[in-house]
């Protein structure tokens, strides 16, 4: 019998990113478990054991439907006709093709799409920004930049947020389960025990020990069902909510006035536009009682030190970057930024080179920065306001605090936009990598449109997912099994450090011959001539590049243990002379957006789409459409041809509330129709009480792996994926972001009929 192997893996099935131990023999996957030697290994609920992404991952590896070797389009494109290559083949054509695409159009008319960090992020920017083209995008709109981004412009640096938050007295003892100091914990807008198990055990904790529990979300979700105070407000009204509870703050006097003088810049301005959202108005608006606004505003400003954090929830709403400005606003006025048990600034990890130096954003020259898509409209995120803030940012701190695949990204609606109409300029080429935009991205009848006019579509994935079927070429992506990962909580915005090893091989002869993103990138780009920029043979060698400053390769760092949690010291501000923002202070008016040419101060915009800004429309669809909610086992678009997941969630749900649903002469447990201006879609209707009875509540990532790949079935995209049904048109996006409105569109639902 063959030895077992047992090596310490990073998992990426979800953001928790939990390390196992992964037991194999002969490079086969025999079993996983969690970690124990990983000091966060109990910060997390429900524990690790109980995972069962974790327990179906070796049906996920050696599923029947995984892609092992190259595939070439044989047929036409979407015709499911495969033909298996070579590596060096599909490299030298993808090159070749790309080669004469640049030479025709420019680097700009390459484009790529990007997924929620299920890859090497550094790495990602690195390859287009020495390629010449400012044109990647993704879910960066609704997904971590409009948070980190506007934290950064107001702060200088983010505040922990989510899943890295902290409720004790430092970063290592937090691990490590120290006494909770948090008084009060304010989570808007996200399903922590569906989507942030870490986040989720910290808010258990919290509450065990005393603390207060304030949950802000439009869904009665089991979080709120353990909260002090649950506020249930209309989808996308978050703005006004949080304005309300800064103007009962300011004119009760609950602010603390020291920090305020000395710390905070715009503080008079600030309480003066809040002045226009006393609770009256704001429970208009909000679908709320004035009394519960008072109440969550005097709760959070009097129990400390607080934390006051947000989710996808907020980021999923035109009006994100107001929202998140107040949210942000809330620990600077109180006195909780940066001290412990509230939100604490961490700063960069020490001896260590980060995402941001890694992406080698210095080799896009101005003129090709100038020409990215979107951003002449939509400049925060994108580099606009990337420029302006890490000017900021690295002056003080002396590094950038980036994901710059995020954060500098271009604006995807637009780039599909010029795949289609070749305005501003044409785009002929795409490569998309852990992503599924079909699936994920809105307006998918655009997106499929944009897909097939390309000349080249190159997709890097597991399995065939509803995009791979319309690629040209699908190239086998080696998994978290199949390669090591080191990574900064937060990918680039924390001081703390976890790493895994490799623990099963990337090809095994007649088996499969899977490849990591790293490696695509890097022959890719030899063959394009910029192999100078990629002088590692493959990650771990990066990896001990990255480790240099502190003497030490990758396999000795995991030696030492894997990670490295530092004590996070409190109030870095009055060390360092201030933040590292123009005015030196906590900016809540802030010159960024001004630089920008848009509002400094947050104000609430009703969506482009509600039953306000659209009476005549809601007439006809007269329910709000929310989407976005995670589910489980499911992670997005991920894990849906895996039967132990599907088996615990077999069919898409959408949940509405039993009296809307009996008015409509819907049972529990019926197929329905969801439909829009833009599409509709199917599933089943699952009451819930937790809802309003003039809102539903769409599961997004649905396809249908079961179903054949060729169109016009690719995979049962057309079903059940409410994506079929949203807007991405830019006039109803974010105005400073670009984010596109997932809580807010009109729809109608009536019963499917059935014989």
């Amino acid at each position: 019998m063959a030895e077992q192997k047992v090596t310490k893996t990073i998992c990426e099935f979800c953001h928790a990113r939990c390390r196992l131990l992964v037991y194999s023999e002969n490079g086969h996957l025999v079993k996983l478990e969690p970690d124990p030697s990983d000091p966060t290994v109990n910060q997390i609920w429900p524990p690790t054991k109980a995972c069962v992404r974790m327990h179906g991952t070796k049906e996920w590896m050696y599923h029947p439907d995984h892609v092992n070797y190259p595939l070439k389009r044989a047929g036409e494109k979407g015709e499911g006709k495969w033909e298996k290559i070579p590596w060096e083949q599909a490299f030298d054509e993808i090159s070749d093709k790309v080669k004469a695409i640049i030479n025709k159009y420019g680097p700009e008319a390459i484009a790529g799409t990007v997924g929620t960090q299920r890859t090497q992020e550094e790495f990602v920017g690195r390859f287009y920004a020495c390629l010449g083209t400012p044109n990647w995008g993704g879910q960066s709109e609704i997904c971590y930049s409009p948070c980190v981004t506007t934290l950064q412009a107001m702060y200088g640096w983010p505040a922990r947020h989510r899943s890295t938050v902290n409720t004790s007295l430092d970063a290592k003892e937090e691990m490590a389960s120290k006494e909770v100091i948090t008084k009060c914990m304010l989570v808007l807008g996200i399903a922590a025990n569906k989507s942030t198990l870490r986040l989720w055990k910290i808010m258990r904790d919290c509450k065990k020990a005393g603390g207060k529990l304030i949950v802000v979300d439009p869904r009665r979700i089991e979080t709120a069902e353990i909260a002090d105070l649950f506020v249930q407000l209309r989808p996308g009204t978050d703005t006004a909510f949080l304005m309300s509870m800064i103007n009962v703050i300011v004119e009760e006097g609950l602010y603390d006035k020291e920090f305020v003088e000395k710390w905070c810049y715009g503080f008079d301005k600030l309480a003066e536009r809040a002045r226009e959202y006393p609770p009256e108005r704001a429970a208009e608006i909000c679908w709320l009682t004035p009394e519960i606004i008072r109440e969550a505003a005097r709760m959070y400003a009097t129990n400390k030190p607080a934390i006051a954090m947000h989710g996808m929830g907020e980021e999923h709403i035109a009006n994100a970057i107001d929202a998140i400005q107040a949210r942000g606003a809330l620990p600077a006025i109180t006195g909780n930024l940066d001290v412990n048990g509230g939100n604490i600034i961490p700063g960069p990890a020490k001896d260590f080179i980060d995402v941001a130096e890694m992406s080698l954003f210095e080799k896009l020259s101005p003129e090709q920065r100038a020409k990215q898509l979107g951003r002449d409209r939509f400049k925060l995120i994108g580099f606009p306001g990337w420029e302006i803030i890490q000017s900021y940012t690295e002056k003080m701190w002396g590094v950038k605090c980036s994901q710059p695949r995020n954060d500098a990204s271009a604006h995807l609606p637009s780039i599909l936009r010029a795949m289609i109409t070749s305005k501003p300029y044409p785009v002929r080429a795409c490569f998309t990598v852990a992503s599924n935009p079909m699936v994920t991205q809105p307006n998918t009848k655009l997106v499929y449109k944009a897909l097939k006019s390309l000349d080249l579509y190159v997709v890097a994935d597991f399995f065939i997912t509803p995009s791979a079927a319309i690629a040209d070429y699908v190239l086998p992506a080696a998994s978290w099994l199949e390669r090591p990962f080191i990574y900064t909580l937060g990918n680039g915005f924390d001081n703390s450090i976890r790493a895994g090893e490799q623990a099963l091989p990337a090809s095994i002869p007649g088996e499969y011959d899977h490849k990591t993103d790293y490696e695509i990138f890097r022959e890719i780009s030899i063959r394009l001539g910029l192999g100078e920029y990629w002088p590692w043979k493959n990650l771990e060698e990066s990896y001990d590049y990255r480790l240099g400053p502190r003497g030490m390769t990758f396999k000795e760092f995991m030696a030492k243990g894997g990670h490295d949690f530092p004590v996070t010291e409190e109030k870095k501000h009055e060390k360092m002379g201030g933040f590292a923002t123009a005015t030196g202070k906590v900016e809540l008016y802030s010159t960024v957006l001004e630089k920008l040419g848009y509002d400094p101060l947050p104000s609430y915009v009703e969506a482009a789409e509600s039953p306000v800004s659209t009476p005549e429309l809601a007439k006809e669809y007269p329910f709000i459409l929310n989407t976005g909610g995670r589910f489980t086992p499911m992670f997005h678009s991920e894990h849906f041809q895996i039967s132990t997941a599907r088996k615990k969630h077999p069919n898409p749900l959408v949940q509405i509330n039993p009296e809307t649903a009996k008015g409509l002469g819907i049972e529990d447990g019926d197929w329905v129709w969801i439909e829009t201006k833009r599409g509709r879609c199917r599933m089943k209707c699952k009451y819930f009480e937790g809802t309003d009875s003039r809102v539903i509540h769409a599961e997004h990532g649905w396809w249908f792996p079961e179903l054949p790949g060729e169109e016009p079935w690719l995979h049962g995209v057309w079903e059940s994926n409410i994506n079929v049904c949203t807007d991405d048109d830019p006039d109803v996006c974010g105005k400073k972001h670009g984010g596109w409105p997932l809580k807010s569109g009109m729809c109608k639902v009536y019963k499917a009929k059935t014989y």
